[in-house]
């Protein structure tokens, strides 16, 4: 089993790395109407009078810290969101019981590991057809200053099974608790790619909307393309 100790701590390089959403859930504006923790606080009050899908649109607040969030960066909202909106059924590198940013080297690494997700997600749901899905691309800079590299541990480790999530849920959890930034390790949907976990949005400098992309689902994901301007 690998050991947080037994990988080396990235040195703090500024990397510019991709990542998809799907479009039909916008960015919430109250992460990126403040410049810090404090104006949050007196905006949400003021909006929770007002807005009754305000704690649908935030998440649930309570699992991170304020100091965490990176307010007044561009895209604060983009940075915030998978630590808010946290899926219960995990991830490679949490349990659910936290949420991780995940991002990848590049948009067609992003691309490849969010239609994997995609085609295992909507072949478990009956009768469906045919449906397109639009998602939008971000591109984040972040630092990696106090990452763990999980690079140097082969493809061939249980942390890298396709399917099974059990290590390397044990080595995210690890990150985690440590109180680790995040870890670098290999992308398994593109070969010879790699990607980043988060563990908090504090390292991230910028979230900027890049383009948009359509997956087309017919019994698989079919294609894969951006959407052109008109």
């Amino acid at each position: 089993m690998v050991r947080l100790g037994d990988l080396a701590t990235l040195a703090g390089e500024p990397v510019q790395a991709y990542r998809l959403v799907n479009s039909k859930f916008p960015p919430v504006a109250l992460f990126d109407d403040v410049a810090d923790a404090d104006e949050f606080e007196v905006l949400y009050q003021i909006q929770e009078l007002t807005n009754p899908r305000l704690n649908n649109e935030v998440g649930r607040l309570e699992l991170i810290r304020r100091s965490e969030i990176p307010f007044g960066i561009p895209g604060c909202s983009y940075a915030t969101a998978p630590f808010t909106h946290v899926n219960p059924a995990g991830s490679r590198f949490s349990d659910g019981s936290f949420g991780v940013l995940y991002l990848a080297d590049t948009m067609e690494t992003a691309l490849a590991e969010v239609k994997h997700h995609q085609s295992l997600y909507w072949s478990n749901v009956p009768s469906l057809n045919y449906e397109r899905f639009v998602f939008r691309g971000l591109s984040c800079a972040f630092v990696e200053i106090g990452m763990k590299d999980a690079t140097s541990i082969s493809m061939t480790d249980p942390v890298y099974d396709p399917g099974d999530y059990t290590h390397s849920r044990h080595l995210g959890k690890s990150v985690k608790d440590a109180g680790c930034p995040g870890l670098r390790y290999h992308s398994v949907r593109m070969r010879g790619s790699h990607c980043w976990a988060l563990m908090t949005p504090r390292p991230v400098q910028s979230v900027i909307q890049a383009a948009h992309y359509e997956m087309v689902w017919n019994g698989q994901v079919t294609s894969v393309s951006q959407i052109r301007e008109a």
